[in-house]
Protein backbone atom coordinates (compact mmCIF):
# COMPACT_ATOMS: atom_id res chain seq x y z
CA UNK A 1 0.00 0.00 0.00
CA UNK A 2 1.16 3.44 -1.05
CA UNK A 3 1.69 5.53 2.69
CA UNK A 4 1.03 8.66 0.30
CA UNK A 5 -1.68 7.77 -1.38
CA UNK A 6 -3.57 6.17 1.23
CA UNK A 7 -2.85 9.33 3.32
CA UNK A 8 -4.19 11.21 0.80
CA UNK A 9 -7.72 9.43 0.55
CA UNK A 10 -7.95 9.58 4.32
CA UNK A 11 -7.36 13.03 4.45
CA UNK A 12 -9.13 14.57 1.47
CA UNK A 13 -12.22 12.71 2.48
CA UNK A 14 -11.72 13.70 6.35
CA UNK A 15 -11.12 17.12 5.70
CA UNK A 16 -14.80 17.32 3.05
CA UNK A 17 -16.68 15.48 6.00
CA UNK A 18 -15.18 17.89 8.80
CA UNK A 19 -15.83 20.78 6.56
CA UNK A 20 -19.56 19.89 5.32
CA UNK A 21 -20.51 18.51 9.08
CA UNK A 22 -20.04 21.87 10.72
CA UNK A 23 -21.16 24.44 7.82
CA UNK A 24 -24.55 21.77 7.15
CA UNK A 25 -27.51 20.76 9.27
CA UNK A 26 -27.93 18.23 7.06
CA UNK A 27 -24.92 16.02 5.43
CA UNK A 28 -27.45 14.43 2.62
CA UNK A 29 -28.54 17.58 0.90
CA UNK A 30 -24.57 17.14 -0.73
CA UNK A 31 -25.60 13.70 -1.61
CA UNK A 32 -27.44 14.26 -5.13
CA UNK A 33 -27.77 11.39 -7.61
CA UNK A 34 -28.95 13.01 -10.82
CA UNK A 35 -26.09 15.94 -10.05
CA UNK A 36 -23.97 13.00 -9.84
CA UNK A 37 -24.81 11.22 -12.57
CA UNK A 38 -24.41 14.05 -14.71
CA UNK A 39 -21.07 14.90 -14.13
CA UNK A 40 -19.64 11.24 -13.85
CA UNK A 41 -22.45 10.11 -16.45
CA UNK A 42 -21.21 12.70 -18.98
CA UNK A 43 -17.07 12.18 -17.96
CA UNK A 44 -17.68 8.75 -19.01
CA UNK A 45 -19.49 9.28 -22.18
CA UNK A 46 -17.10 12.17 -23.33
CA UNK A 47 -14.15 9.91 -22.67
CA UNK A 48 -15.55 7.02 -24.56
CA UNK A 49 -16.08 9.23 -27.65
CA UNK A 50 -12.17 10.54 -27.49
CA UNK A 51 -10.12 7.02 -26.66
CA UNK A 52 -11.14 3.32 -27.81
CA UNK A 53 -13.04 0.89 -25.75
CA UNK A 54 -9.94 -1.86 -25.13
CA UNK A 55 -7.43 1.12 -24.46
CA UNK A 56 -10.15 2.97 -21.83
CA UNK A 57 -10.34 -0.41 -20.02
CA UNK A 58 -6.54 -1.40 -19.38
CA UNK A 59 -6.11 1.99 -18.77
CA UNK A 60 -8.96 2.35 -16.04
CA UNK A 61 -6.98 -1.29 -14.28
CA UNK A 62 -4.11 1.10 -14.10
CA UNK A 63 -5.89 3.23 -11.47
CA UNK A 64 -5.08 0.42 -8.96
CA UNK A 65 -1.51 1.58 -9.05
CA UNK A 66 -2.37 4.52 -7.16
CA UNK A 67 -2.75 2.79 -4.34
CA UNK A 68 -0.03 0.13 -4.96
CA UNK A 69 3.43 0.62 -3.42
CA UNK A 70 5.54 0.13 -6.28
CA UNK A 71 9.17 -0.75 -5.45
CA UNK A 72 12.23 -0.83 -8.44
CA UNK A 73 14.98 -2.79 -6.83
CA UNK A 74 17.24 -1.60 -8.79
CA UNK A 75 20.06 -3.22 -6.77
CA UNK A 76 18.89 -6.40 -7.97
CA UNK A 77 18.87 -5.37 -12.01
CA UNK A 78 22.49 -4.14 -11.07
CA UNK A 79 23.47 -7.36 -9.68
CA UNK A 80 21.86 -9.35 -12.57
CA UNK A 81 23.83 -7.51 -15.24
CA UNK A 82 27.01 -7.91 -13.34
CA UNK A 83 26.16 -11.60 -12.87
CA UNK A 84 25.47 -11.62 -16.24
CA UNK A 85 28.69 -9.60 -17.77
CA UNK A 86 30.95 -11.96 -16.16
CA UNK A 87 30.06 -15.34 -17.04
CA UNK A 88 30.22 -13.47 -20.41
CA UNK A 89 33.52 -11.57 -19.74
CA UNK A 90 34.69 -15.38 -19.14
CA UNK A 91 33.30 -16.64 -22.48
CA UNK A 92 31.02 -19.02 -20.99
CA UNK A 93 28.38 -19.06 -23.35
CA UNK A 94 26.51 -22.05 -22.14
CA UNK A 95 25.78 -20.45 -18.89
CA UNK A 96 25.03 -17.13 -19.80
CA UNK A 97 21.99 -18.64 -22.23
CA UNK A 98 21.01 -20.50 -18.98
CA UNK A 99 20.85 -17.31 -16.68
CA UNK A 100 19.19 -15.62 -19.54
CA UNK A 101 15.80 -17.93 -19.04
CA UNK A 102 16.28 -16.76 -15.45
CA UNK A 103 15.90 -12.92 -15.53
CA UNK A 104 12.86 -10.88 -14.58
CA UNK A 105 13.59 -8.00 -16.07
CA UNK A 106 12.37 -8.57 -19.75
CA UNK A 107 14.22 -5.41 -21.20
CA UNK A 108 17.25 -6.89 -19.72
CA UNK A 109 16.52 -9.94 -20.94
CA UNK A 110 16.31 -8.45 -25.05
CA UNK A 111 19.22 -6.75 -24.16
CA UNK A 112 21.37 -9.51 -23.19
CA UNK A 113 19.98 -12.10 -26.14
CA UNK A 114 20.97 -9.08 -28.55
CA UNK A 115 24.36 -9.15 -27.05
CA UNK A 116 24.54 -12.99 -27.18
CA UNK A 117 23.86 -12.99 -30.97
CA UNK A 118 26.72 -10.26 -32.03
CA UNK A 119 24.39 -7.99 -32.96
CA UNK A 120 26.09 -4.80 -33.78
CA UNK A 121 26.18 -2.44 -30.87
CA UNK A 122 24.31 0.87 -33.28
CA UNK A 123 21.55 -1.78 -33.60
CA UNK A 124 21.95 -2.97 -29.90
CA UNK A 125 21.58 0.41 -28.80
CA UNK A 126 18.95 1.93 -31.44
CA UNK A 127 16.31 -0.88 -30.19
CA UNK A 128 16.83 -0.58 -26.74
CA UNK A 129 16.37 2.85 -27.24
CA UNK A 130 13.12 2.42 -29.41
CA UNK A 131 11.72 0.10 -26.51
CA UNK A 132 12.36 2.88 -24.03
CA UNK A 133 11.13 5.41 -25.82
CA UNK A 134 7.57 3.06 -27.15
CA UNK A 135 7.55 2.61 -23.07
CA UNK A 136 7.65 6.21 -22.02
CA UNK A 137 4.85 7.41 -24.90
CA UNK A 138 2.44 4.30 -24.36
CA UNK A 139 2.29 5.27 -20.39
CA UNK A 140 2.32 8.98 -20.67
CA UNK A 141 -0.66 8.28 -23.21
CA UNK A 142 -2.40 6.44 -20.35
CA UNK A 143 -1.79 9.13 -18.32
CA UNK A 144 -3.32 11.69 -20.44
CA UNK A 145 -6.43 9.72 -20.58
CA UNK A 146 -6.86 10.65 -16.52
CA UNK A 147 -5.67 14.36 -17.53
CA UNK A 148 -8.81 14.09 -20.05
CA UNK A 149 -11.07 13.31 -17.63
CA UNK A 150 -9.81 15.37 -15.12
CA UNK A 151 -11.20 18.61 -18.14
CA UNK A 152 -14.05 17.09 -19.23
CA UNK A 153 -15.49 16.36 -15.43
CA UNK A 154 -16.05 20.45 -14.38
CA UNK A 155 -17.40 21.50 -18.32
CA UNK A 156 -19.99 18.84 -17.42
CA UNK A 157 -20.26 20.06 -13.50
CA UNK A 158 -21.07 22.94 -15.19
CA UNK A 159 -23.32 21.89 -17.68
CA UNK A 160 -25.68 20.60 -14.65
CA UNK A 161 -25.60 24.23 -13.33
CA UNK A 162 -26.82 25.38 -16.80
CA UNK A 163 -29.46 22.93 -16.74
CA UNK A 164 -30.64 23.50 -12.97
CA UNK A 165 -31.05 27.25 -13.56
CA UNK A 166 -32.95 26.39 -16.80
CA UNK A 167 -35.06 24.55 -15.38
CA UNK A 168 -35.59 26.83 -12.11
CA UNK A 169 -36.57 29.41 -14.20
CA UNK A 170 -39.19 27.35 -15.86
CA UNK A 171 -40.69 27.11 -12.30
CA UNK A 172 -40.81 30.49 -11.29
CA UNK A 173 -44.22 30.53 -11.33
CA UNK A 174 -45.28 27.63 -9.40
CA UNK A 175 -45.16 27.68 -5.09
CA UNK A 176 -44.11 24.30 -5.11
CA UNK A 177 -40.95 24.70 -3.29
CA UNK A 178 -39.92 21.26 -3.25
CA UNK A 179 -39.52 21.37 -7.34
CA UNK A 180 -37.51 24.75 -7.17
CA UNK A 181 -35.28 23.24 -4.68
CA UNK A 182 -34.19 20.02 -6.94
CA UNK A 183 -33.36 21.80 -9.46
CA UNK A 184 -31.17 24.31 -7.20
CA UNK A 185 -29.52 21.33 -5.95
CA UNK A 186 -28.71 20.07 -9.14
CA UNK A 187 -27.63 23.53 -10.15
CA UNK A 188 -25.38 23.97 -7.39
CA UNK A 189 -23.84 20.96 -6.92
CA UNK A 190 -23.24 19.56 -10.22
CA UNK A 191 -20.14 22.17 -10.26
CA UNK A 192 -18.88 20.42 -6.69
CA UNK A 193 -18.97 17.44 -8.21
CA UNK A 194 -16.82 18.63 -10.87
CA UNK A 195 -14.42 19.92 -8.90
CA UNK A 196 -13.92 17.67 -6.64
CA UNK A 197 -14.05 14.58 -9.37
CA UNK A 198 -11.36 16.61 -11.23
CA UNK A 199 -8.81 17.49 -8.75
CA UNK A 200 -9.59 14.92 -6.10
CA UNK A 201 -9.54 11.76 -8.13
CA UNK A 202 -8.39 12.53 -12.19
CA UNK A 203 -5.68 14.71 -11.79
CA UNK A 204 -3.83 13.38 -8.77
CA UNK A 205 -3.74 9.36 -10.55
CA UNK A 206 -2.86 11.43 -13.90
CA UNK A 207 0.25 12.89 -11.76
CA UNK A 208 1.13 9.58 -9.89
CA UNK A 209 1.11 7.67 -13.27
CA UNK A 210 3.17 9.95 -14.72
CA UNK A 211 5.79 9.85 -11.89
CA UNK A 212 5.62 6.14 -12.26
CA UNK A 213 6.93 6.42 -16.04
CA UNK A 214 9.53 8.78 -14.79
CA UNK A 215 10.90 5.67 -12.28
CA UNK A 216 10.73 3.30 -14.45
CA UNK A 217 12.59 5.00 -17.46
CA UNK A 218 15.55 6.19 -15.11
CA UNK A 219 15.76 2.15 -14.12
CA UNK A 220 15.28 1.05 -17.60
CA UNK A 221 17.70 3.66 -18.35
CA UNK A 222 20.56 2.26 -16.00
CA UNK A 223 19.81 -1.53 -17.48
CA UNK A 224 20.42 0.25 -20.88
CA UNK A 225 24.18 1.70 -20.19
CA UNK A 226 24.96 -1.89 -18.24
CA UNK A 227 23.91 -3.72 -21.80
CA UNK A 228 25.87 -1.31 -23.74
CA UNK A 229 28.75 -1.54 -21.46
CA UNK A 230 28.71 -5.31 -21.99
CA UNK A 231 28.82 -5.08 -25.37
CA UNK A 232 32.04 -3.10 -25.42
CA UNK A 233 33.84 -5.65 -23.46
CA UNK A 234 33.93 -3.89 -20.35
CA UNK A 235 35.42 -5.86 -16.94
CA UNK A 236 32.28 -6.88 -15.06
CA UNK A 237 34.45 -4.90 -12.01
CA UNK A 238 33.97 -1.73 -14.33
CA UNK A 239 30.48 -2.27 -15.10
CA UNK A 240 29.48 -2.79 -11.29
CA UNK A 241 31.03 0.16 -10.03
CA UNK A 242 29.35 2.07 -13.13
CA UNK A 243 26.12 1.04 -12.35
CA UNK A 244 26.65 1.47 -8.44
CA UNK A 245 27.44 5.37 -8.81
CA UNK A 246 23.97 5.03 -11.09
CA UNK A 247 21.95 3.37 -7.94
CA UNK A 248 23.30 5.61 -5.31
CA UNK A 249 22.15 8.50 -7.45
CA UNK A 250 19.35 7.25 -9.51
CA UNK A 251 16.34 9.37 -7.03
CA UNK A 252 18.07 12.73 -7.90
CA UNK A 253 17.10 11.89 -11.63
CA UNK A 254 13.21 12.63 -11.21
CA UNK A 255 13.44 14.25 -7.49
CA UNK A 256 16.00 17.89 -8.22
CA UNK A 257 16.84 18.96 -4.95
CA UNK A 258 17.29 22.72 -4.85
CA UNK A 259 20.83 23.89 -4.66
CA UNK A 260 21.97 25.20 -1.13
CA UNK A 261 23.90 28.73 -1.62
CA UNK A 262 26.79 26.80 -0.88
CA UNK A 263 26.23 24.65 -3.57
CA UNK A 264 25.40 27.06 -6.41
CA UNK A 265 28.96 28.07 -9.06
CA UNK A 266 31.18 30.62 -7.51
CA UNK A 267 29.70 30.30 -3.79
CA UNK A 268 33.24 29.33 -2.46
CA UNK A 269 34.81 32.38 -3.82
CA UNK A 270 32.52 34.93 -1.97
Amino acid sequence: MNVSSLLGMIGGLALFISIIAFTSQDLLVFLNLPGLGIVVGGTLAATLLSYPLHELVRVFRLAATVIRDERYDVTQDMEEIVEVSRLWFAQNLPRVQERLESLRNPFLKTGVQLVIDDTPMEDVSDLLHWRLARLRARELAEAQVYRTMATYAPAFGMLGTLLGLINLLLTTETDDFAVIAVNLGIALITTFYGILLANLVFRPIAIKLERRTEERVVVMTMVLEGIMLMRKGRTPGYIRETLRSFAENHHDEIRQVPPTEEDEPGAGGR
